[in-house]
């Protein structure tokens, strides 16, 4: 786990500043504090800080090939590298290290931009073959590692794993995309590829960017998505035996490290299927951390405990104040871009409590969208059945006008809140997912940008970001076509990137075996009766769950991991909220409508309406233009000596 930047001239070799180089790279320090190199040449420039995990004597980047032609930087890990060495070795290639990145420079030089396809892993690299002179950017599948780049008027590429490198080098121009705040606000992140800088542009998942010097710029090609065949006709026990070798194969596969290694344990069922699978494969107890909450409306930690007692791990609890809202800033600047997930909050203190014990941990992030375990699907599935038993020219009228006309019902019981569900029946499959994910929904949206914004965005809706993807899918299936969105969206824009900033704030590695391509891939193939029975979600993984952990962890309700805003918003946050949302930046934008976004605060503070929400995104917009618009590049306090 690594920090990469670098600056590339498309157009010549124009000297590449080595101060602004060694800046970039230091912005990033916390992605790989143990050391940092450079490499510079006529038009490139190379960066890298590193997180020791493989070959921790001899794994330094960049990384060159035998004659010193091909040189890369690279951030993730090629899991399988060690069945890739002999192969490439019996093509003639001679290995000077025992890393991981070592096979990359190999793999290029053997099978070009095909090399990513021979990979299993999470990465994000950058590749100079002189011999070529072209210059290679990739992205693993799932996008579980970031990759930002941007072209420059003069025809420089910047790229980095966070924005801030890019940021760092002082020539991106900070112009906000309009498309892109409208993104944000409507599922709380900016979605790949666009970035909220109109210049900067985030690697799509299962993308390259292959350029060669002097030529015209190219477009970023796929080389992988997900098919959702759904064809297999394989019975419960074969599926159950088979998810269980599967799932055991990819932990087995990120246990490979030669520093402490341990994993998240919240008492879902992902997590605990995965530390399941690791005491099965380890001769040492795991080392599982969880992070309890002081509110028991939010506190799953006796579930994980109950784990780590059968497992005989070394478990660790840190109870987090059920009023730890000081990362607010610390969440702005980590994230360079507005993000609302306010469960970055608890995912960066449980962060901060694994990396005082290992230096790598597993998760069980990408459970929900591979085996089916969000709520909303399950919801969806329910509309969907009551939109194909009408005819749209009847449902689309009829629920529009019903969903217009009924009270939104916060405080009511569940079932009297039916405003959602028939606004989401008069819309199609798609348009119903969208609206049911949304933040805050179009009407709101509607309401909240001026007149001004309205126009900037010449009537684009984030919309259109689900639409492309459904185009893409090829499935009719409804809920193999939300999941292929959720993968698309916010697999990518909303958990990775919250995980993964929020892990390499305290350099700690974070692995997911949920999120191992081949298991997607293979899950893909299975009907959806597998993966949704009924109102159960996870079926499957359930089902083949059930001799290692107990009912109790299995088939309770989800809780999440969440945070109690609605509470902070009309007790110690009060008056923040109201100062953020009605103060100073966001007014000077011209952006927002004033008469909205004091019905928005005045409607929670009085206990009328749960807004919390939108709040929240608001309130991290604000700390955005705060922290980062208007802020400098946060520097470490000393940076090392780099070397040249």
């Amino acid at each position: 786990m690594c920090g990469i930047v670098g600056i590339f001239d498309t157009r010549g070799s124009r000297d590449i500043n080595r101060a602004v180089l060694h800046r970039m790279n230091e912005s990033q320090h916390h992605r790989g504090p143990v050391e940092g190199d450079l490499y510079l040449e006529p038009g490139l420039g190379l960066g890298h800080r590193r997180l020791s995990i493989i070959d921790l004597a001899t794994g330094q980047q960049p990384l060159f090939n035998e004659d010193g032609s091909v040189v890369v930087v690279f951030n993730g890990e090629i899991y399988n590298y060690q069945q890739l060495i002999p192969e490439l070795q019996a093509l003639g290639h001679v290995f000077r290290t025992r890393s991981d990145t070592e096979v990359i420079v190999h793999a290029w030089e053997a099978w070009g931009k095909d090399c990513v396809k021979r990979f299993r892993g999470m990465f994000a690299f950058a590749l100079w073959d002189r011999n070529q002179q072209t210059f290679f950017m990739a992205r693993d599948r799932l996008a579980v590692k970031p990759l930002y780049y941007a072209h420059l008027d003069d025809g420089t590429l910047l790229f980095g794993s966070e924005l801030k490198s890019l940021l760092a080098h002082g020539g991106l121009k900070r112009d906000m995309d309009p498309l892109a705040v409208e993104e944000y606000f409507a599922l709380g992140y900016v979605a790949e590829p666009r970035t909220i800088f109109r210049q900067a542009k985030k690697l799509s998942p299962a993308h390259t960017l292959t350029l060669r010097r002097g030529q015209a710029l190219a477009e970023p090609e796929q080389y992988w998505d997900v098919r959702f065949s759904l064809d297999s006709k394989i019975g419960l026990e074969e599926a159950c035996a088979e998810l269980d070798a599967r799932l055991k194969e990819s932990v087995r596969l990120r246990m490979i490290a030669e520093v402490p290694l341990g994993a998240f344990l919240s008492g879902g069922v992902d997590s605990s299927a995965v530390v399941a699978e690791m005491a099965d494969l380890s001769s040492e107890p795991v080392n599982t951390c969880s992070i309890a909450f002081d509110d028991p409306a939010f506190n799953e930690s006796a579930f994980a405990q109950t784990v780590a007692d059968r497992y005989h791990t070394n478990h660790r609890v840190e109870t987090v104040k059920s009023d730890d809202f000081d990362l607010i800033d610390t969440l702005a600047s980590l994230y360079d871009e507005p993000f609302a997930d306010s469960s970055a909050i608890p995912t960066y203190r449980v962060c901060e409590l694994a990396r005082k014990h290992v230096t790598v941990a597993l998760s069980g992030d990408g459970g929900d969208e591979t085996f089916g375990g969000y709520r909303r699907y399950r919801l969806h599935l329910m509309e969907e059945k009551m939109r194909a038993s009408m005819p749209q020219a009847l449902r689309q009228p009829l629920f529009k006008t019903l969903g217009r006309l009924y009270p939104k019902a916060d405080w009511a019981p569940r079932i009297f809140r039916a405003k959602t569900t028939f606004e989401g029946l008069s819309r199609s499959s798609v348009e119903a997912y969208f609206h049911s994910v949304s933040i805050l929904r179009d009407p709101m949206r509607e309401q909240l940008f001026s007149k001004r914004f309205k126009s900037e965005l010449a009537g684009y809706n984030a919309q259109e970001v689900f639409d492309y993807h459904a185009a893409k899918a090829n499935t009719d299936d409804p809920l193999a076509l939300i999941q292929y969105l959720d993968l698309k969206t916010y697999l990518v824009g909303d958990i990775n990137t919250k995980v993964d900033r929020a892990s390499m704030a305290h350099s700690l590695e974070v692995r997911e075996p949920l999120m191992d391509h081949e298991l997607v891939e293979w899950m893909a193939t299975l009907p959806s009766s597998l993966k949704i029975k009924g109102q159960e979600g996870k079926y499957l993984l359930k089902k083949a769950m059930e001799p290692r952990l107990s009912d109790d962890i299995l088939y309770r309700p989800k809780m999440g991991f969440s945070v109690p805003l609605a509470r902070w918003f009309r007790g110690p946050l009060r008056q923040r909220v109201r100062d953020a949302v009605l103060g100073p930046r966001l007014a000077e934008t011209g952006w927002f409508n004033r008469e909205y976004l004091e019905h928005l605060v005045n409607a929670h503070d009085s206990g009328a309406r749960d807004y919390s929400a939108p709040l929240w995104t608001l309130l991290m917009f604000e700390a955005f233009l705060r922290n980062v618009m208007q802020g400098e590049i946060a520097m470490p306090v000393q940076a090392e000596g780099v070397a040249v």
